[in-house]
């Protein structure tokens, strides 16, 4: 895991660039190849570290950085070396400001997909994508402070309204978005995932710290959109499940079977009428029953103690084998939301949690 942090930047082919529009100058329509010219504090080493990790593997990261002598980078990537597509609605933004779309790519160009502009347009999205943050980049090092720095960017040179700005992606990069999604519920308010998720809980999306997960749980709007022969369907049915699980409630995944024919049949990017009942059904407000999301975290809390409460025991009985596979356990299915108890025992446990 470090290092994918700590690998460096490589630099752009040479080409002619401009930069963003600054505040108060927007103009409508595409723009390529832009440069955005400030990072963002949310994307520094240590804070996507924090946000992305579970509490486990960040304790052993920052072990190994210790061991090492190394220290990361503070930001893994140099805006003035990134270049970004930026699509912005002909129309006047609406009295709260624009909307607001990341799209993270599985492709290594920054494109705008086909017929994607006029959904934008009607809808009032900006649209912002980067170049060179397809699959085979690393998410950690490159792709997730790319979309961070593309929001914060954006919403600096444009008046976008702060409760309409969601993170999305099509594949590779839909997989990405819902991880981003769950680590700064507090930057993006919903995630629209087409033809890509994986279930939460676990090594690939652990859950952040316990004060992000209740705002995810209360706050965020996610939509799933897939074609009807697409294998991204299934993923989408194992994200959904681990979701509820979680208690996670505001979660849309009928647009999946309603927009079969738009999208086509097998994995490939959404057409416009796809895209534009997923944005509707994004921008429509969740539907959260409060006393259902405070029974269920109630159960989950209950889950959580019994299971904390079990690794006690074993550490106590000597059963270090046991008190291992039972605290990796804990810290793959709850995450930040069982810490600092798991960091506690495991420190306890000497059973081999952390490596050499």
């Amino acid at each position: 895991m470090p290092r994918m942090l700590l690998a460096a930047a490589a630099v752009l082919a040479a080409g002619t660039a401009c930069a963003a529009e600054p505040s108060g100058q927007a103009r409508g329509g595409l723009q390529s190849d832009v440069v955005l010219t400030e990072d963002s504090p949310l994307s520094a080493s240590s804070e996507l570290l924090r946000r992305l990790l579970s509490p486990l593997a960040l304790a052993q990261t920052q072990r190994n950085l210790a061991r090492s002598g190394k220290q990361l980078s503070e930001q893994s990537v140099d805006p003035a070396k990134e270049r970004f597509v930026i699509y912005v609605p002909s129309g006047a933004p609406g009295p709260a400001g624009y909307a607001l779309l990341v799209f993270v790519p599985p492709w290594e160009d920054a494109r705008l997909p086909s017929g994607w502009a006029p959904v934008l347009d009607r809808y009032g999205v900006i649209f912002v994508s980067p170049a060179r943050a397809g699959n085979t980049e690393n998410v950690l090092g490159r792709r997730v402070p790319l979309a961070l720095m593309a929001e914060a960017n954006i919403t600096e040179r444009y008046p976008v309204d702060p409760r309409r700005v969601y993170i999305g992606g099509f594949s590779g990069g839909a997989r990405v978005a819902l991880r981003v999604a769950l680590g700064y519920p507090d930057v993006f308010s919903g995630a629209l995932l087409n033809a890509g998720s994986d279930p939460i809980g676990g090594t690939t999306d652990p859950i952040p710290p316990r004060e992000l997960f209740l705002r995810f749980q209360d706050s965020t709007h996610l939509v799933y959109f897939s074609g009807e022969n697409d294998p991204a369907v299934g993923m989408d049915g194992s994200s959904v499940h681990s979701m509820r699980s979680l208690c996670v409630t505001a979660v849309d995944a009928q647009v999946t079977r309603s927009v079969a024919d738009a999208v086509g049949g097998g994995h490939q990017v959404a057409a416009g009428a796809a895209l534009a009942k997923a944005l509707s059904t994004l921008m429509e407000p969740a539907v959260r029953e409060a006393g259902e999301l405070s029974s269920c975290r109630a159960v989950l809390d209950r889950e959580l103690h019994e299971k904390l409460e079990q690794a006690e025991s074993s550490i106590l009985s000597g059963k270090g084998a046991e008190a291992r596979k039972l605290l990796l356990q804990i810290d793959a299915r709850f995450g930040g939301l069982a810490a600092p108890a798991s960091l506690e025992l495991a420190q306890r446990c000497d059973c081999g949690v952390f490596s050499p």
